[in-house]
């Protein structure tokens, strides 16, 4: 076996999916041509690489035009023995990573997925314990998943932030026959994905508080509906379209959010939901910020929100069962709790 691989060396090869410039043009003019054949060779002048500027014959394979990569571009005859040649690196010893991540973090985004190990090398050297980690071009989420795996092997307790437009994948994909129809859901489910994994395969070792949750918001308009007309734009039937200034199709949790986001609330922040005199409470930061948006608020609510004492309190205009509740609202407040600072949407 060895004899033959050492006298064969320059025609033995394998085939391989390569990331070319130079492939998809291939693959475009043979289809031009209208020719069909299990194997294409092309001559042409390579303008960088180790044969830049010389004549080079590229051979490919199939419908996929699977390039040929020859053992002798990957091993040299030294002394007469064949060694297969290596990516070298330093405190980059994992640079020959790069060129397998297709089935990296579990989910389907063959194109500019970057190796966690890199991105976990870069954070090591750039953030400690507490950072954020901002991503603003987030693909399949490979930097969330770097987080948590380096929170998970330092007992770290850095946060992310993701950030991807809803660019619709190609309904020829992969990850659209898998179900993904935007990049952001790649992301979603890699997080989930690997959150899941790094618990598991760090078992008792894994950190007691090691975090692997995320929140998931969507950038949108207000909330509330544009109620600033001038007289002359205001006409009678329109004054009772405006006693509830909130958009129809908005739920509690939108108003809750853009409450935390006026608010400078932490939108990462834990959230608990409670049940007051039969009405959903949001309790946010443990008890920092109380909200309720239901409709046909009693007093027996706002007296208990009142005796939480939270720094914030925020009702809906519209919520109020009646008027007397509307009246004794800030009585009620007075006498329980002054301090809180109280908003109404």
């Amino acid at each position: 076996e060895k004899e033959v691989y050492d006298r064969y060396a320059y025609c033995i090869y394998q085939t391989a999916m390569p990331q070319s410039s130079i492939r998809p043009r291939v693959m475009e003019k043979v289809r031009q041509i209208g020719i069909e054949s299990d194997l294409y060779s092309i001559e042409y002048v390579p303008k960088t690489g180790r044969n830049k500027g010389n004549t080079y014959e590229q051979f490919y394979k199939g419908e996929n035009f699977r390039l040929f990569a020859w053992l002798k571009d990957v091993a040299e005859e030294i002394n007469g023995i064949l060694y297969k040649k290596d990516l070298q690196g330093t405190l980059w010893d994992f640079v020959g990573e790069t060129k397998n991540l297709t089935k990296e973090g579990d989910v389907p985004f063959p194109n500019g997925k970057k190796p966690v190990r890199l991105l976990k090398q870069m954070l090591t050297m750039l953030t400690s314990g507490n950072d954020y980690v901002l991503d603003f071009f987030s693909g399949s989420s490979t930097t969330a998943h770097a987080v948590m795996q380096l929170n998970a092997e330092d007992d770290g307790h850095r946060k992310f932030i993701m950030v991807q437009l809803p660019e619709k994948t190609d309904e020829k994909s992969e990850a659209y026959k898998a179900g993904y129809k935007n990049i952001c859901e790649i992301g979603k489910e890699r997080i989930r994905r690997a959150g899941r994994k790094i618990k598991e395969d760090a078992g008792l070792t894994a950190p007691a508080d090691l975090d692997i949750g995320f929140r998931c918001l969507r950038l949108d308009e207000s909330n509330m509906k544009p109620v600033y007309y001038t007289p002359e734009e205001t006409q009678q039937q329109d004054l009772f379209s405006l006693v509830d200034n909130v958009k129809s199709d908005r739920t509690p949790e939108d108003l809750l959010f853009q409450v935390m986001l006026d608010l400078g609330v932490l939108l990462s922040s834990p959230i608990e939901v409670k049940e007051i005199a039969g009405k959903k409470v949001f309790n946010v930061a443990e008890g920092f910020l109380l909200a309720c948006f239901d409709h046909d608020v009693t007093e027996e609510t706002v007296k208990a929100i009142a005796q939480m004492k939270p720094y914030y309190a925020v009702f809906r205009d519209s919520s109020m069962a009646n008027d007397s509740v509307a009246t004794n609202f800030d009585q009620i407040f007075e006498t329980y709790s002054p301090e809180t600072v109280r908003k109404v949407l």
